[in-house]
């Protein structure tokens, strides 16, 4: 087999299997199946049969009513296994002979779509008249197992039903014999189907049957040239055979080839004279260039699967136009800001501070360690008693309690208003959006959407949240600022030497632990400012040492750079409280539909959309070779 062959098999062989993948990718699409698409069709049931490691070729023998197709037929096959008459009986339906064993290998009904296929019993089954597209098929020890030879109904019937037959036929074959007659070669019918032929760049092998000679050797060539203007049709092989009946009915009839285009001088065509030797139709048809003729053959399919109007480019900026409209509803959706909270509450100053003083405790090493577990002790043992009559009083809402309560108004409100934007951006009637909308809002109540997303909420660990968040933005802190906590260690010393005078200070003015217990109403307040205060009993962080500064300090200073620090923790906790809602509302009222629409959109960057282009590049050139 040539290398073009080679090449276009392998290419074919690979773009059915990337073809197969992006199908998977784009079913959601809702685009015309691809097995619906011509290009396909041909893919499938053609070149890829066909150029694979058993191909073969598919000839067929064509022509109008009572010329001797079938004599031609069985010539090929090596006897009379279809019927013959001198009588214009017709050929109904076609039969198709084939090598030994081929249909156990092979699927006739792709081979042959649009027939019903049964076994080859009788001669005269294909004369008899059934509406059904009957095809009947035997196999012959005589036929190389790459030839597939068919006789076929007349293209020039009167019966409408033929002319599909034969148009059928002509489709799926390599390689059509034109049977024509001094009567048949100009007939409209025949010029109309071989017209076609050349369109669809058929091979096409010319038998001129029934030809008096040595009488009519001046005449064919014009008949040929005639039907060679009026169709298209170059040969590429020509022969002419006697008209002798007695020879045609006893499988004789000898096939003179003839060398086709011949020298014209002055309108006259150079003939052969001389003795003649007849040839044997099948062994020239065994010895055709197999791999030239089947690319031949099969290059106006190459051709169609690479045609941009008709084509897989077609098939692929279909899919490439339905992902840009999937990008389309997706910026609708993003335009319309669908989840939105206008004021999101934020986390208790005292409860922040209290997770970082948690964290700065395990950094405390040697006697400032020492000094400030003892005030914490100390603190504990003093703030006990009054702790403990608090709870007499009845179970306190802890400031998370508090937050998380404050936390779910909010997002009721921003559900309220997802909710009604989604109905809003459902009756606008986008032809993707309007559909999955549609059962998202009536697969997802109110009431259950709020049920699921308030469970989630109350199970959210706060106190974990926020120690993580601390831990790992404080350690960051750490090792991208080694001087400033360094500086912020020695603070932390000087201030556990300070300890003793400042906590007399501070249980007298009620701030600290203390403070939150006995003064509930203003504990927040107090917090708030807990960065103004010069520090609380127990606490021993750095703001003991460097009190009101904190804020007064520029940004440049430790002091400065701490606030800013402080400022961030409470911004990231907030991102991340509404990262958790976005988070829910994906899970519980979304789905994947935000996901599905930003990969649908891309699909035109896909690995499995560009392979299919590349391969139909690489394609390209060998379809369109001279």
């Amino acid at each position: 087999m040539s290398s073009r062959f080679q090449q276009c098999a392998d290419l074919i062989q690979r773009l059915t299997e990337a073809i197969h993948t992006l199908q998977q990718v784009v079913k959601k699409f809702d685009l015309q199946a691809v097995e619906e698409l011509e290009w396909y069709e041909l893919l499938q049931q053609k070149l890829r049969p066909q150029l694979g490691n058993d191909s073969f070729l598919v000839v067929a023998v064509v022509g109008g009513t009572n010329i001797g197709k079938s004599v031609t037929f069985n010539h090929i096959a090596g006897g009379r296994l279809s019927a013959t008459s001198p009588m214009a009986s017709g050929t109904k339906h076609p039969t198709a002979l084939l090598p030994e064993g081929f249909e156990e290998c092979n699927s006739l009904k792709e081979l042959f779509p649009g027939f019903d296929i049964l076994p080859w019993s009788d001669v005269d089954q294909a004369l008899q008249e059934d509406e059904r597209h009957l095809l009947f098929w035997r196999e012959s020890e005589s036929l190389p197992s790459n030839l597939v030879v068919l006789d076929t109904p007349d293209v020039d019937s009167v019966a409408e039903v033929n002319w599909e037959r034969a148009d059928n036929i002509r489709r799926c074959a390599d390689v059509l014999i034109a049977v024509l007659t001094q009567q048949k070669y100009n007939d409209a019918a025949v010029k109309q189907f071989f017209r076609k032929a050349a369109q669809e760049g058929k091979l096409v092998i010319v038998v001129f049957n029934q030809v008096l000679l040595p009488e009519d050797e001046e005449y064919w060539p014009l008949w040929m040239k005639t039907f060679q203007e009026e169709t298209g049709v170059n040969p590429h092989l020509l022969y002419v055979a006697p008209n002798d009946r007695q020879a045609a009915e006893s499988n004789s009839l000898p096939f003179y080839d003839r060398p086709w285009p011949l020298a014209e001088v002055d309108g006259k065509f150079e003939t052969r004279t001389g003795e003649q030797i007849a040839r044997n139709l099948l062994r020239d048809l065994t010895e055709l260039r197999f791999a030239e003729i089947k690319i031949q053959t099969l290059q106006g399919a190459l051709q169609h699967l690479c045609d941009v109007k008709h084509g897989i480019p077609n098939w692929l900026g279909d899919i490439s136009r339905r992902g840009t409209a999937y990008g389309e509803a997706l910026n609708l959706m993003s335009s319309q800001r669908l989840v939105e909270v206008d004021q999101w509450p934020m986390l208790p100053n005292a409860f922040m501070i209290r997770k970082i003083r948690e964290w700065w405790s395990k950094q405390r090493e040697g006697w400032s360690a020492k000094v400030h577990g003892f005030y914490n002790t100390l603190g504990n043992v003093v703030t006990y008693p009054v702790k403990m009559l608090a709870e007499t009083k009845g179970p306190q809402e802890t400031p998370v309690e508090q937050y998380k309560k404050r936390e779910w108004e909010a997002i009721l409100k921003a559900l309220d208003r997802t909710l009604e934007r989604l109905v809003w951006l459902r009756d606008l009637g986008n032809p993707l959006l309007t559909p999955r909308l549609t059962e998202l809002l009536s697969g997802n109540s109110r009431s259950e959407l709020i049920e699921k997303i308030r469970l989630e909420h109350q199970q959210a660990d706060l106190d974990k949240d926020l120690s993580n968040l601390i831990e790992t933005q404080l350690e960051r802190f750490q090792e991208e600022s080694p001087q400033s906590y360094k500086l912020f260690r020695r603070i932390d010393t000087v201030a556990a030497a300070a300890r003793p005078a400042v906590s007399v200070a501070l249980f007298m003015t009620g701030a600290g632990p203390v403070g939150d217990v006995l003064f509930p109403a203003v504990a927040d307040t107090a917090v708030q400012g807990a960065l103004h205060l010069a520090g609380d009993t127990v606490g021993g962080t750095v703001v003991t040492a460097v009190g009101d500064k904190v804020l007064t300090e520029g940004a440049s200073s430790g002091a400065g750079y701490l606030e800013a620090r402080f400022r961030q923790l409470h911004a990231l906790f907030t991102k991340q409280r509404a990262e958790w809602l976005a988070t829910e509302l994906e899970k519980h009222l979304f789905g994947d539909l935000p996901g599905e629409l930003a990969a649908c959109s891309e699909i035109a960057k896909t690995p499995e959309y560009e392979r299919v282009e590349q391969l139909v590049t690489e394609l390209r050139p060998l379809a369109f070779a001279k």
